[in-house]
């Protein structure tokens, strides 16, 4: 499966650790593109530690993962998903991005990674959280 270079949101890797999820299936196989060295899938900082503070969460997951099976889903991750750098330059472009799209609330943390995204060249999300994004025209968003 080729995939066009682009981030895994958060929800992605959620549903790639859960079997259960009717979501799994696409979020694997998404996955499972990034690993053959002609694809390039993304994540930021911030992806990994709302991933991490998910997944070991009972009031967000049916099945929260101990902490150490939380670490080892990122260091397998960072075997072949490449983390964006979060350069300065990110903040004016987080700035800018909420002039355009005054959102409040836990939004701004989706403005955050599309502003690290914005200031690395990277114009496109897998995510199942469309609507998340769907409002930047700046980005492409990809249902996997």
């Amino acid at each position: 499966m080729s995939v066009e270079p682009g981030v895994v949101d958060t929800n992605v890797l959620v549903y790639a650790l859960d079997g259960d999820a009717p979501q799994h299936t696409a979020a694997r196989a998404l996955l499972e593109a990034g690993r053959d060295p002609a694809n390039t899938l993304y994540v930021t900082p911030q992806i990994l530690g709302e991933f991490y503070a998910i997944v070991t969460n009972p009031r967000r997951v049916a099945k929260p993962r101990p902490a150490a099976e939380a670490i080892a889903a990122i260091t397998d991750l960072l075997a072949y998903v490449h983390v964006l750098p979060v350069p300065a330059r990110a903040i004016d472009d987080w700035l800018g991005l909420l002039r355009r799209h005054p959102v409040t609330g836990g939004d701004a943390f989706d403005l955050q990674i599309a502003a690290t995204m914005q200031a690395n060249g990277v114009q496109r999300i897998y995510t199942f959280n469309t609507a998340d994004f769907g409002v930047y025209s700046e980005l492409a968003v990809v249902t996997p």
